[in-house]
């Protein structure tokens, strides 16, 4: 029996927890919340600002910690690294770290070794940006360096828009003052998951995005398959695979979004963790049936090992979709949640998870955090997901004044 130390305690990193007391390991759990969601669940709870480095260090040695993990955690992952550097265990280097949550560094990493990427600028003032979209003559976007959920991250078309939402933008990067400027990439988004070993990278689920009407940079909607007839995600599958190997990471998750345009997928970002809303911890090893997070644990405890992940054939038709619900009426207050019934019932969803109650305002999303609700549903194939797509909006209703 070991003891792993899990950050942060969010409601995303319950499966990971369960798994390794289910291993039959000790959970210890840091947070800043005095009753984050993991608490209930941990073997042992320490309440801490996970930024607090030396804080948790000395927790660490005092109670024999013998692993670090997270996933579904993109700022965690600089922590993690620091930490299993101190402990001297298995863990991200502090240059994956750096690069799997760098937004400039990605980009410079795939112009050095020639994956397609959009013209891009470092900006530390907003005349940086400014200089940059009059360059361009072009939609950009901008976004903080090392943010997530879409914190800060703006579609921009006019001079007026850059000077409104530079300092927000800014607000929300942690390590540098400074913000990720590009050209926006007017294509279709996808996102792709997988899991690295010290041999490959597999991938274990890729999906095709939807974005909500009120924010294009908000999806509403993960629909994965293993084939799509649009579009060729061998190629997308090809481009990811060399990405995460030149990258050098050892051994991990992998969540990555693309954009296709001009018959070319360009990586919009990528992280060595498992998505998020629960899509390492249900999506992809629905899809690909493999228990990843039994190989994750035992590689953070020191049994790194070549593995194989192919996706075998008795898995290939299945489908999944990660949906979030729309806030009806732009918002407002809730009256009535009506077909819960059917969530709870139905065998193919297999989670759900409303951020409301009635009597409580709703609005529309302003990041990925902010939305107000979700289901996944996971089937056997695609004309099975669809049925069950389908009874889900002619049967969940919420109604708002």
């Amino acid at each position: 029996m070991s003891r792993i130390l899990v950050l942060p305690g969010s409601q995303w990193q319950i499966p990971l927890v369960r798994k390794i007391k289910e291993l039959g390991h000790q959970a210890i759990v840091v947070s800043p919340e005095e009753n984050a969601p993991c608490k209930g669940v941990a073997n042992e709870y320490f309440q801490s600002d996970i930024f607090e480095i030396d804080v948790i260090k000395q927790y660490c040695k005092e109670n024999n910690v013998e692993a670090v993990m997270s996933d579904e955690c993109d700022i965690a992952m600089p922590v993690v690294a620091e930490l299993g550097k101190y402990l001297k265990v298995p863990a991200l280097s502090d240059q994956d770290a750096a690069l799997y949550t760098d937004k400039f560094l990605m980009r410079e990493f795939c112009a050095k070794h020639g994956f397609m990427t959009p013209e891009y600028c470092l900006c530390k003032t907003v005349e940086d940006v400014i200089n940059f979209f009059r360059r361009i003559q072009r939609p950009i976007i901008i976004k903080p360096l090392d943010s997530n959920a879409s914190h800060g991250v703006f579609k921009i078309s006019t001079e007026e828009e850059l000077k409104k939402y530079f300092g927000i933008s800014l607000s929300f990067s942690r390590t540098k003052k400074a913000i990720l400027a590009e050209r926006f990439i007017n294509g279709t988004e996808f996102t792709i998951d997988g899991i690295v070993t010290p041999n490959a990278h597999y991938t274990l689920a890729i999906s095709e995005k939807k974005h909500f009407k009120h924010n294009a940079n908000i999806a509403n909607e993960l629909y994965f398959t293993h084939q799509n007839k649009d579009y060729d995600y061998e190629k997308m599958k090809a481009c990811n695979d060399a990405f995460v190997m030149k990258s050098g990471l050892r051994y991990g998750l992998t969540h990555a979004e693309y954009k296709f345009e001009g018959g070319n997928y360009y990586l919009i970002e990528i992280g060595a963790r498992g998505g998020g809303n629960l899509i390492s911890a249900v999506i992809t090893q629905y899809m690909s049936g493999y228990d990843t997070y039994k190989y994750l644990i035992e590689c953070a405890l020191g049994k790194i090992n070549n593995a194989n992940f192919p996706i075998q054939k008795a898995y290939q038709n299945r489908a999944s979709v990660l949906k979030f619900f729309e806030t009806p009426n732009k918002g407002g207050k809730v009256t009535d949640i009506r077909g819960m019934d059917y969530l709870e019932e139905e065998f193919d969803v297999k989670n759900f998870h409303l951020n409301f109650k009635i009597g409580d305002n709703v609005e529309e999303a302003k990041n990925d955090s902010a939305r107000i609700g979700y289901y996944i549903a996971c089937s056997e194939n695609v004309e099975r997901l669809n049925n069950v797509i389908y009874n889900i909006q002619e049967r969940f209703q919420i109604r708002v004044i």
